[in-house]
């Protein structure tokens, strides 16, 4: 984005509501997060009614 505006990292950064940090350092997934994710995912598409949302918070009780 810095590269097709004249507009400097604070500035753009203000504009699109993220923190500057967050702009130098993108976040990064570690193994747990990513194997955790795909389990989520997983089941979402097995109990389709549920849908992601529903499934982070309790296992189902089956």
């Amino acid at each position: 984005m810095l590269e097709l505006t004249t507009l400097s990292e604070r500035r753009a950064c203000r504009l699109a509501g993220l923190s500057r940090d967050a702009f130098r350092h993108p976040p990064e997934q570690t193994p747990a997060t990513q194997a955790l994710s795909a389990r989520i995912i997983e089941l979402a598409q097995v109990r389709r009614r549920f849908g992601y949302r529903r499934l982070h918070g309790n296992p189902p009780t089956h």
